[in-house]
Order: structure tokens, then C-alpha cells, then sequence
């Protein structure tokens, strides 16, 4: 929640992410937490797994190193690292930031030859100062990393007198030579059913939205790294109104999202985007100081399987390959839509022939409720209820065989957003969910991505603001073969705070309080994982890990 409070922070947003932190023991031992936040704090940590490593012999290489203190990207170029051996693994980038003083969150991102490797946003600082890194895997870019590039990089930023935060970040890769269990091969591929590997071309999307694939492709991958941001209302798309709604943020038909991608003007993947609260959100940054919220700052994209359109997109032209967002207000700005495709060629063929032969697009369902205040409920209502499903199929004539590829999407959401003229109540509980299945000559792999946000603020008539929240980020894959399950694995990763400041008060002056915890659980194929931290005023009181 931002408008009449949120110009009262001493943050805003623009971020985005997943960092690894340090290292827990077992159960530690934390000291006792002050009794309000002080001038400094924990540096950020969230309880999301470290990239796993292999133990093999690796050289790093940095990317980009730099300060940001305005709009001006950071330019270089990246030469790959010799002597990791000739086979090469798995890479991994690693972000090592700081930044002191007084800032907003900031949102970022590398490119590399083009290519979107990473996209992130940035923790509010102290005025001490905090420290922070994120890890990311980037094995899948193998292709354009192993040849000389240019970089570009960004970290949006104002300095002055009042926001004194210059950030200053260092990027590195990290090369592992490939093991007998490791390597480039390492990346699941549930599209090709030719083994796993990372893809052999990866074509940024540039402006004009033109597309040209080898005309051996035999997978096809669109990868959108989608947020909203800016400063705007898109920041907070998810609460946003329709024009009747008296209310700060508005949008043409409310706060439902979709994020399509079109070939030659036809709709070949719909997705629902994920509820991102930068570390500035709700108009409490007190929430997000030592634990971002899910992905804060390593941006996951999208991902749409457009294997069915390989037999049209092989034809040596280009195609036009366009990304939108659903439910964002004409001529409005506020998202950023980056594309990179990823391609695997078949190896023995010239030229990879196939038909699209099913294309099935249901209505798009965006209904709005609009309840105004009265005596006996005292705030207005907006209830939401979207959704939409898409199933495509094709098959490609490869060199060994025909591959028949069906992809199955079905978004919902809903939601009820509450408010008190003048926004003093805030209130939001919503869910999102995209139910995905891939189908490749009768192997299966069906993904269910659940997201979910309930929150409120209030401030009081003191101008204590005060801000609940609990975030979900819930995804459960299975994988069939033949109608029988050969594998599952679910991960969630859940965030709880409760913060209260004193809103118009000097940033010293505020004595705020509040309370953070973030559970992150990951079980089925791959093993287990669980990790637990909480925090209080600023200090980390719990790092517990259960597997």
C-alpha cells in the first residue's frame, strides 16, 4: 500500500528477489533483539536454498563492477575465463552489493550479449550500511557465455541531499567444469524427451519483436523476465480499481494481470505473474529490512513452451514474437517485459518440418464487484474474479521421429481489496493460480503455481502505521509417464511480518517495532530442504534448518 501514506516513508519500492545469506548452524543461538530499530541492522538474508555447487575444478571470472548513483548503465566487456577445463558445467552468478545512508529500493538487471542473464532489485539500507549477495544458476546460458560479449548493467538510482545511497555492486560467474553428475546437461528438459540439456541458442528479443530460429529447431522456449515497476500504480497492480472506485490507484477494468505472448499476432502462452512486494512495499519498509519478500531479488521469468509453433517458426523468416500485459490501462507504463528464447536444434537434421494442429483459447474471464462504504461496513469492497485457459499442440518431424508437444495452461485469480475513504485501512487477500502441463509423446509434466498475499494496513489516529502481511509462493510439479507418476517435487516458501512506525515522524523518531519470518520447504525429487528464520526490530533471532 503506498499513496497518501507512502509519501510519508523513507522508502518506496523498485525491487525484486532470492539471496542465499550466511551460513546457519543447525539451531544458533541469537543474541536478544533491542527493544525498537536502531540505527542499523542484519544484513538481508532470506531462508531460500544456495545454488548447489559441484566439486569440480572452477574459475570465476567478474562481469561488472560499479556504483550506481543515477540512470547510466554500467557498460563493459566479458572475455569467458580459460583454464576450467574442456567441458564445461555448471555456472553460477553471484551479486555482492552494499549501500549505506538513506534509499529507495532500486530494480536492476545484466545483460549479456543481449541477453537478460539477471534480473534483481535492492534492500533498503541503514545509515550504518548493510551488505547482501544473491546466487543465481545461469547454466542455461551456457551458449552465449562461452564466446566474447558485451555487458550492460543497471541499477536505477537518484542520489542528493536527502537520498544518500550510492550502491555499489560487483558480479561475478563462477565456471565448474562438468563431473560425471554435473555439467550443461544438468538442466532438466521436459519439452524434447531427448535427454536434458541446456539449449544450443539463446536469442534475446530485441525491440522490432522479430524472431528468426534455425530452421532445425525442435524446442522452443520464450523466457519473459515481467515486472511491474516504475514508481506507478503498476508497482501495485494488484491493487488497483476501476474508474467508479474511489481510490488512488485506478485501471481501466481493476487489478487483474496476464502476461501473453503472441507469434504472428496469435495468443501462444498466457501466464499469471507473480505478486512481487519490493522492499519498500505496503508502505512499511520495517517489514523488509532483514527478510525480502519471496523473489525480491532474484526475478524469476517466465517461462512458455512454444515447441508447437516450431514447424512455423522454422520456415527461415522472421516471425513476430510480442509479449503483453492483460488489464494495464492504455498509453500507461509500468512494465517491463525483457525476452530471451531459447532453442535446441536437432543435430542431424537441415531443416525440422512440423504443423501447428490445435489451438484452443477460452474467453477471458475479468469480472469486478464494486460495494460502496456504508454505516455498517464502514469501508469500500472491490472483488475480483479472472482467469483464462489455453491449450496448443504441434508436432515436429525430427531426425528421430515425430515429437507431438501439448501445452495446457489455466490461469485464475481472486481477490477482495478493502479501504476506508482516505485509505487510513488498507486491505487486501487475494490468491493466483497457474495450472501448467506439458505433454510430450505421452510423457507428462503438470506444474501448479499457487500465489497468495493477505494483508492490511492502518494507521491510527497517533499516525502509528501498522502493516500484517503473509506472502505465498507455493509450486507442485509431477511428472507421468504413460499415466504412471515417475516423479514430484513441491517447494514453498511463505513470509509473515507485522511492523508499526510512527508515519510522520523523522526517520530517528519513529520507534518502530515489528516482526519477520520466512520459511522456506522443498521436498520430493531433489531431496529436502527446510529452512526457517525469524527476526525482531532489525535482529535475526532464528536460523533453523530441519533437514
Amino acid at each position: 500500500m503506498r499513496r497518501r501514506v507512502m509519501s510519508m516513508l523513507v522508502g518506496v519500492v523498485v525491487a525484486a528477489g532470492t539471496l542465499p545469506g550466511t551460513s546457519p548452524s543447525a539451531a544458533a543461538v541469537k543474541p536478544p533483539a533491542p527493544p525498537e530499530f536502531g540505527t542499523d541492522w542484519h544484513d538481508p538474508v532470506t531462508a531460500a536454498p544456495p545454488v548447489e555447487k559441484p566439486r569440480t575444478k572452477s574459475c570465476a571470472v567478474t562481469v561488472a563492477e560499479a556504483q550506481f548513483k543515477d540512470f547510466t548503465p554500467f557498460t563493459g566487456d566479458y572475455t569467458p575465463p580459460r583454464g576450467c577445463g574442456d567441458r564445461l558445467g555448471k555456472v553460477v552468478l553471484r551479486l555482492d552489493g552494499e549501500v549505506k545512508g538513506r534509499q529507495y529500493d532500486r530494480l536492476g538487471y545484466l545483460r549479456i550479449g543481449g541477453v537478460e542473464v539477471f534480473r534483481t532489485s535492492t534492500p533498503e539500507p541503514s545509515a550504518d550500511g548493510i551488505t547482501w549477495s544473491v546466487e543465481k544458476d545461469v547454466t542455461r546460458y551456457s551458449e552465449t557465455l562461452r564466446q566474447n560479449q558485451s555487458v550492460e548493467m543497471l541499477i536505477g538510482n537518484v542520489v542528493n541531499e536527502t537520498y544518500t545511497g550510492v550502491i555499489d555492486v560487483k558480479v561475478t560467474l563462477t565456471f565448474y567444469e562438468r563431473g560425471k553428475n554435473t555439467g550443461a546437461k544438468s538442466e532438466k528438459n521436459p519439452g524434447t524427451g531427448s535427454g536434458s540439456a541446456a539449449p544450443d541458442r539463446v536469442l534475446p528479443l530485441g525491440d522490432d519483436s522479430a524472431l528468426t530460429t534455425p530452421r532445425n529447431s525442435e524446442r522452443i522456449v520464450a523466457e519473459v523476465y515481467a515486472t511491474g515497476s516504475g514508481g506507478g500504480c503498476e508497482e501495485y497492480w494488484y491493487l488497483t480499481v476501476p474508474d467508479a472506485a474511489p481510490y488512488s490507484c485506478k485501471a481501466d477494468q481493476g487489478p487483474y494481470r496476464e502476461v501473453q505472448v503472441e507469434v504472428d499476432g496469435q495468443v501462444a502462452g498466457i501466464a499469471a505473474p507473480f505478486p512481487t512486494v519490493w522492499t519498500g512495499g505496503w508502505s512499511n519498509p520495517f517489514l523488509w529490512y532483514v527478510i525480502p519478500g519471496p523473489r525480491a531479488f532474484d526475478i524469476k521469468p517466465i517461462e512458455y513452451d512454444l515447441t508447437p509453433f516450431a514447424g512455423i517458426l522454422n520456415d527461415g523468416r522472421p516471425h513476430k514474437v510480442e509479449v503483453s500485459v492483460v488489464g494495464v490501462p492504455k498509453a500507461q507504463t509500468g512494465w517491463s517485459v525483457p525476452v530471451n528464447v531459447l532453442v535446441w536444434q536437432d543435430e542431424r537434421s537441415k531443416h525440422v518440418t512440423g504443423e501447428l494442429t490445435r489451438h484452443d483459447a477460452g474467453p477471458l474471464a475479468n469480472d469486478t464487484a464494486y460495494i460502496p462504504a456504508s454505516t455498517a461496513e464502514g469501508a469500500h469492497r472491490l472483488d475480483t474474479k479472472g482467469g483464462h485457459r489455453l491449450t496448443v499442440s504441434g508436432h515436429v518431424n525430427t531426425s528421430h521421429g515425430r515429437v507431438t508437444t501439448t501445452v495446457t495452461r489455466a490461469l485464475k485469480n481472486t481477490s477482495v481489496h478493502r479501504w476506508t475513504e482516505g485509505e487510513s485501512l488498507d486491505a487486501l487477500k487475494a490468491t493466483w493460480s497457474d495450472r501448467e502441463t506439458i505433454t510430450v509423446n505421452g510423457r507428462a509434466v503438470r506444474t501448479d503455481r499457487t500465489y497468495t498475499m493477505d494483508g492490511t494496513t492502518t494507521l491510527g489516529a497517533d499516525d502509528r502505521l501498522r502493516t500484517e502481511i503473509s506472502l505465498g509462493d507455493r509450486a507442485e510439479s509431477a511428472t507421468t509417464h504413460g499415466g504412471r507418476r515417475t516423479g514430484r517435487s513441491v517447494t514453498d516458501d511463505r513470509y509473515d511480518g507485522d511492523a508499526t512506525y510512527t508515519a510522520t515522524a523523522p526517520r530517528e523518531e519513529r520507534h518502530a517495532v515489528g516482526t519477520s519470518r520466512e520459511r522456506y520447504r522443498r521436498h520430493g525429487d531433489g531431496g529436502c530442504y527446510d529452512r526457517t528464520l525469524a527476526t525482531e526490530q532489525g535482529a535475526l533471532t532464528v536460523d533453523r534448518r530441519s533437514c
